[in-house]
């Protein structure tokens, strides 16, 4: 999947009005950022590098597994592939959510 793909699928699955109530952002590494603004309805989801509350740091191929169900994302943490910077919180609210 390409950047674009999985920001898409980010999109569909946050949708409107995720309820998540912060800013948070996938940091791909080389492959770029998605960064969610859920403090506002509708959420926006863009590939805008800014500043979030909560950072996800995951390559693309292991976010696009999580987002179609083949990788866990308690899993992807305790194995290393994702570490999270800032507001733990925002993250395991993001988990109800997608």
């Amino acid at each position: 999947m390409t950047l674009s793909d999985v920001t898409e699928t980010v999109r569909q699955k946050i949708g409107d009005n995720s309820g998540l109530a912060a800013t948070l952002k996938f940091d791909l590494g080389s492959d770029g950022v998605i960064l969610v603004d859920a403090n506002s309805v509708p959420n926006r989801v863009t590939n805008e590098d800014q500043p979030a509350e909560c950072t996800i740091a995951l390559s693309l191929e292991d976010l696009a597994s999580m987002l179609n169900g083949s990788l866990d994302p308690t899993s992807a943490f305790m194995m290393g592939k994702l570490q999270v910077e800032g507001d733990m919180s925002v993250a395991m609210r993001l988990s109800q959510v997608v």
